[in-house]
């Protein structure tokens, strides 16, 4: 038994240490103001270009079928916003390693997924989010010296897209043959109105329609954008779910911001909760439905969608909701098992690179169009923590509880044995403290 103490004592001490770094993870702020870098995002974009470089992006797509896409478009969008983060004369890694990630977008591989033959070309989901990281690209250059190809090319894909919704019967375009989401068709709209701020405007008939068909046809079970339609007329035929909503509430708010904010305190509402009390995630079906998981949601973990809610950290950042922003982001520094060297950081220890994607583009969120919002009114509070600061507490306290165990019991035992008789000495005492295993 002795021979086993300092075992228990070592992995006790690892406990201790492990639920101290949780501690310190869940106590530091893991967002930065919209003028600022957001803390380990630029190291964790040094870990995704390698991963991509080494397949990361082939990996991906075995996964879902637009796997290899969002990783290298979440990567390029990343880089803007740290670019647009830095000052103009500190961007050209930004632009270098957004325009590779947009060039990758528009080769072959990029492509491939899509079909040719949609209206606009290769759908609306490879338009509207290739053409937002083009004209990211764009705002990372000066006015008089942006480069005049990616100027005409951004602007006609705009045209294209803009041509589509006027000619749509449906605020909604197909993403494949026969198969339409609204939230691709918001990200498109995002980009005509990034359009008209770049360039000069003149989408603003195509806005305004696209919204009007949209209040018409919003999910009578919750009131929001519903998560897929037909693609004939637009009606909805499947309700609203969060991993679609986290991403319209990320683009919203960049078409219509009074419109968004409703939307988004809807979407709060309705599917922002804290499992078993241990901070906020998002589900994926709204409170009172129940679905099963499939490609888009990932694995469900009492309702929870990981994917919706590692987008939700953006949508919050981009309508100024710093409470549920901030709480999300230090959950995933708790939770995410960041995986920290000095030029690179990774989350799950880097074995999903993709959800590094996801997450560097979200915590870089910030409005690319509209000025931002007031913010809503918090419905998270400082006290969130708290339930999880107790669970480590009591973590660590567990590993010391058979050695307070063994030390209570010796105690009581000296206390039967007794000490030395007067007039005896102390060895007596001594035999008695032996024979507890007290001394050697």
């Amino acid at each position: 038994m002795r021979i086993l103490r300092p075992t228990f004592r070592v992995l006790a001490a690892l406990l201790s240490a492990a639920a101290l770094l949780g501690g310190v993870r869940l106590l530091v702020p893991a967002t930065a103001g919209p003028d600022e870098q957001p803390p380990g995002v630029a190291r964790q974009l040094t870990f995704l270009r390698s991963a991509l470089d080494d397949g990361a992006g082939v990996d991906a797509q075995k996964m879902f079928p637009e796997g290899w896409f969002f990783a290298h478009v979440l990567y390029g969008l990343a880089r803007v916003e740290q670019g647009l983060r830095s000052p103009e004369g500190e961007r050209a890694t930004a632009l270098r390693e957004s325009r590779w990630a947009l060039a990758r977008l528009e080769s072959p591989s990029g492509r491939e997924p899509f079909s040719p033959d949609l209206t606009p070309a290769y759908g609306v989901f490879y338009q509207g989010w290739t053409n937002w990281l083009r004209g990211g690209v764009l705002a990372l250059q000066p006015v008089d010296r942006r480069d005049p190809a990616e100027v005409r090319r951004f602007a006609d894909a705009a045209a294209a897209l803009g041509a589509a919704f006027d000619a749509s019967a449906s605020p909604y375009l197909a993403a494949y043959p026969g198969q339409a989401w609204p939230v691709d068709s918001t990200v498109a709209v995002a980009s005509l109105r990034l359009h008209d701020t770049l360039l000069p405007a003149r989408f603003e008939g195509t806005v305004r329609r696209w919204l009007d068909g949209v209040r018409q046809r919003l999910d009578p079970e919750t009131g929001l954008l519903p998560h897929r339609v037909e693609v004939a007329t637009g009606a909805p035929v499947e309700v609203a779910r969060g991993t679609s909503q986290s991403v319209v509430q990320r683009f919203l708010g960049e078409i219509d911001p009074a419109f968004a904010r409703d939307q988004y305190l809807r979407f709060r509402d309705l599917f922002v909760v804290s499992p078993l009390g241990l901070g906020p995630a998002v589900r994926e079906y709204p409170r009172g439905l129940h679905g099963s998981a499939d490609v888009d949601s990932g694995p469900l973990l009492l309702g929870v969608s990981l994917s919706a809610t590692v987008v939700t950290l953006g949508a919050a950042q981009v309508q100024g909701d710093d409470a549920l922003a901030g709480a999300l982001a230090t959950y995933g520094e708790f939770a995410g098992l960041p995986l920290d060297t000095p030029r690179t950081k990774r989350y799950a220890l880097g074995v999903l690179p993709v959800g590094d994607a996801f997450l560097a583009w979200s915590k870089t969120a910030r409005p690319w169009v509209a000025a931002p919002s007031e913010p809503p009114p918090a419905t998270v509070r400082w006290w969130w923590r708290l339930p999880l600061l107790s669970t480590l507490l009591l973590v660590a306290l567990l590993g010391w509880l058979p050695d307070v165990v063994r030390r209570a019991t010796s105690t009581r035992r000296v206390a039967r044995v007794g000490g030395p008789a007067p007039g005896r000495g102390g060895s007596t005492g001594r035999a008695g403290a032996t024979a507890v295993g007290l001394l050697p």
